[in-house]
């Protein structure tokens, strides 16, 4: 099923446009390669309907699908260092000397290069949707490093491609703020039963509601005091649910009863799962940065 569990949404730089075949060709420059024996990462390109032999590109009523796939090795770092003792430990007693700290960081090269094709290998996978239409850039992930480096690879692959950041008018933790001291989100929106309040002073202090009300004293007292809103669970029409952060990412996505409903084989399960699952997750981006008063745009 290609769904998102996480949203990292990006704004499609005006003047870009590409055929699915071109996207395809791009894209399979950069097609995945499991990592060699020595190789700690690699990332490419896959179907993003999960068959070997798939496309890379999709499209359903006009939206584009990708899939990146990463593979790392795990070398837990208890592991090298007892090698790394092992080695030094060797040199000690054929030299007569202990190695010195740039030596040390030598053997830790030297460690990681042996240990490397024993390691197990673990692979994640990020879905990316590109909506020409509504001009999002949306990644499957809440790492900014990862979302990082899956624009840059995507940035790579298609020609003439740009993204840019994506900013509102106000802040989500203010609105946020707002909307628990008021108790009144925006149309469409309900505050649910999660949040996370954060001190802005040295201290740092955190407060953390989980499955709790929030419209109660407790809470507008800690956000007078000076404490924001860095998370808070909502829904978005009562037909998706997420936690919202104070960088504009959602979390914890989930589609409620009702909403993905698909039947059929495989293949129609994939169109009508991926034409629900953007199209409402669309219109709730779309009422989500209306109800933070509206996208910044920065005039160059």
């Amino acid at each position: 099923m290609f769904t998102f569990k996480n949203l990292t949404v990006f704004r499609l730089a005006p003047g870009w446009s590409a055929t699915v075949d071109q996207i395809e060709s791009g894209l399979d420059k950069g097609r995945f390669v499991e990592c060699g024996a020595t190789q700690e990462q690699s990332a490419g390109w896959v179907p993003p309907r999960g068959t070997a032999d798939g496309p890379l590109a999709e499209t359903v009523r006009g939206q584009w699908l990708m899939r990146l796939m990463v593979e790392q090795r795990v070398l837990p770092g208890a592991v090298v260092k007892r090698r790394i003792e092992e080695i030094a430990a060797e040199i000690e007693r054929t030299t007569g000397r202990k190695p010195g700290r740039k030596q040390t960081k030598e053997l830790k090269d030297q460690a990681t290069l042996e240990l490397l094709p024993m390691a197990f290998t673990k692979r994640s996978a990020v879905n990316v949707w590109v909506s020409p239409d509504s001009g999002f850039v949306v990644l499957d992930t809440s790492s900014p490093g990862r979302a990082d480096e899956v624009v840059t690879l995507l940035v790579k692959a298609l020609d003439g491609l740009s993204v840019q950041a994506l900013h509102t008018e106000e802040s989500p933790a203010a609105v946020m703020a707002d909307w628990l001291l008021t108790g009144e989100p925006a149309a469409d929106f309900t505050v649910d039963r999660e949040c996370e309040l954060k001190s802005g002073d040295e201290m740092k202090s955190v407060v953390r509601y989980a499955r709790h009300p929030l419209d109660i004293d407790e809470v507008r007292q800690h956000i007078t005091q000076g404490k924001m809103p860095t998370r808070l669970a909502m829904t978005w029409n009562g037909r998706v649910s997420f936690v919202l952060t104070e960088g504009l990412q959602l979390r914890k996505i989930e589609f409620l009863d009702g909403v993905l409903e698909a039947q059929g084989s495989a293949e129609e399960r994939f169109d009508a799962d991926v034409a629900i699952v953007t199209t409402e997750l669309s219109r709730a981006l779309t009422a989500l940065i209306e109800a933070l008063g509206g996208e910044h745009t920065v005039v160059m």
